[in-house]
């Protein structure tokens, strides 16, 4: 899978991924939204965002925990 919105500067923010090159971590966004912000929220928090960069951060997410092993809690 490609992402044309998600970049990665060594330079830049320590290297973590941004959307498009703007100083706005994937990881921000993505915390917005666990937090239940809405994406009309989240376009007002940066007006610099695009629906597309919102949708493509999660697409990034989901692409960066597929197929690994993470630890969870076991159920009871």
């Amino acid at each position: 899978m490609k992402f044309k919105r998600i970049t990665v500067e060594p330079n830049k923010m320590g290297g973590v991924p941004c959307i498009r090159g703007l100083r706005i971590p994937v990881a921000a966004i993505l915390g917005m939204i666990a937090d239940g912000m809405s994406e009309q929220k989240i376009l007002e928090a940066f007006p610099d965002l695009e629906p597309g960069d919102i949708r493509e951060a999660i697409r990034y997410a989901a692409e960066a925990v597929r197929e690994r092993v993470l630890p969870l809690l076991k159920s009871a």
